[in-house]
Formats: structure tokens, C-alpha cells, sequence
């Protein structure tokens, strides 16, 4: 699991994301998001970090709400509700633990 590793842009509820490089115990991942468009709400086991590289977004974690710009970061922990609002187009790089098996190239 290295760098020779990075997978191709993969489609998910309309955005694009890729996994960069994966663990046996985490998950690196690159979305590309489109301004306009909301990732509604829903929880999983998976811990996820992130941090925004470009672009803005509203993001709901529980009952809080942020508006993330580049070099901000955040953490979801798991099984917490979490949704957002692209309001401008934006990438963003996310690690989950454990291994999202959903994510691994191939």
C-alpha cells in the first residue's frame, strides 16, 4: 500500500474523489466538489479528519454548523451525524479509520 497505489477519480453521489495512499489502518482520500451541490445528511463507524485545500463549504457535524475555508480542518467522529453544503467549488483531502473497504482502488 504506497504511493503506486493511487486510485482513479471514482464518482460518489455526484462528486469525485480518489484514494491517494491507504493503511492497514487508515484511509487517504482527495474529493473534488462542485459548488451548488449538498452531501445530505448521514453517519458512519468511520472517524473521518479533513482538511480543505480550496474553495468553501458549509459543513454540519451534529448540531454545529461551519463555514470551512482553505487551511481549516475538522474531525468527525464516528457514527455522528454530518452533512454539507459546496458553496464554492472546493477539494478537500480526508483520512478515515479504519479502512474504508468502499474506498480501496480496484
Amino acid at each position: 500500500n504506497g504511493f503506486k497505489e493511487i486510485g482513479p477519480l471514482k464518482t460518489w453521489r455526484g462528486e469525485k474523489f480518489r484514494t491517494l495512499v491507504y493503511g492497514d489502518k487508515t484511509l487517504f482520500t482527495e474529493f473534488r466538489l462542485k459548488a451548488g451541490s449538498q452531501l445530505p445528511s448521514h453517519a458512519h463507524v468511520y472517524e473521518q479528519t479533513g482538511y480543505l485545500i480550496a474553495g468553501k463549504i458549509r459543513l454540519t457535524i451534529g448540531d454545529e454548523v461551519f463555514d470551512v475555508e482553505p487551511g481549516d480542518s475538522w474531525c468527525i467522529k464516528g457514527n455522528v451525524n454530518h452533512s454539507a453544503e459546496i458553496l464554492v467549488d472546493a477539494v478537500a483531502i480526508e483520512v478515515f479509520s479504519p479502512v474504508r473497504e468502499d474506498y480501496l482502488p480496484g
